[in-house]
């Protein structure tokens, strides 16, 4: 396992390596050949630039990107919790009918649909707003469908008990039914955070002030006009990089089990 492993570990550590590396290293040691593998001399001056230039307010975007993917997540599980427990415990006309639907609406390009949405969102006065980015993707298909599958599985014994002691439909689904999928929120919370998080052609699109951009619109200003600086972009890219290397390091083994968990669902 390791001779097969141990290629793919050195193909993804190096790149990641070589970004932190040349994020300490000064713009005239950028292009040197052969690489310089330690930045000789290192230095921080790349990082003081992007975060004291005030055109460049990284510090900012940072935050931004922060909010836009914590309520993003949350809205994404709030809104398919209740999506997937209608469509596994309640009965209404044409539930079959939406729910392939919406399975149908997956194998439909996001190209496709670019347009009408940024029209609606236009119609809607939602652009230049982290509205325009949260509730597009609040209509989560894969979360819909995954969660719909768990709360799918949990024994109807357990609500008509909790029905005959008097608890409503909206109470079942909140204290009984979604502490059992806790498993299933924490897999669609980490993909859905990551994605958010990552996300940069969407926001690109629908934002344009400079004070509510996010962190990977951010990294494409470093690297246009006069910002065109290997060790200003490498610096860029290491602080959108390291929340996400130091979230997987503590969440690693919750991210392999809401994999195999998302994987499972489908059975």
């Amino acid at each position: 396992m390791w001779l097969i492993f141990l290629p793919l570990i050195v193909v993804i550590f190096v790149p990641i390596y070589y970004m932190i590396m040349m994020a300490f290293t000064t713009e005239a040691n950028q292009y040197l050949w052969p690489i310089r593998w330690i930045p000789q001399p290192g230095t921080l001056q790349n990082f003081r630039k992007i975060f004291a230039d005030p055109l460049l307010p990284l510090a900012r975007w940072f935050m931004n990107s922060l909010f836009v993917a914590s309520v993003g997540t949350l809205i994404i599980l709030f809104t398919s919790s209740l999506s997937g427990y209608a469509f596994a415990r309640l009965e209404f006309p044409g539930k079959r009918f939406l729910f392939s639907l919406l399975l149908f609406s997956l194998m439909i390009p996001v190209a496709i649909t670019l347009i009408p949405a940024f029209l609606l969102l236009r119609d809607l006065k939602l652009l230049d707003s982290y509205h325009a980015i949260w509730w597009p993707a609040a209509a989560s298909v894969t979360g819909i469908f995954l969660l719909r599958q768990h709360f799918y599985s949990i024994p109807t014994d357990l609500e008509d008990a909790a029905r005959v002691d008097g608890a409503g439909r909206f109470r079942i689904y909140w204290q009984i039914c979604l502490p059992l999928v806790r498993g299933s929120l924490f897999a669609l919370a980490i993909f859905s955070f990551l994605a958010l998080w990552n996300d940069l052609f969407w926001p690109l699109i629908v934002l344009s002030k400079q004070t509510i951009l996010t962190l990977p619109i951010g990294l494409v200003v470093l690297q246009q006009g006069s910002y065109v600086q290997r060790g200003l972009a490498f610096a860029g890219a290491f602080v959108a990089t390291i929340p996400i290397l130091i979230f997987y390091a503590f969440f690693q083994r919750r991210i392999i089990a809401g994999i195999t968990m998302a994987g499972m669902a489908g059975q």
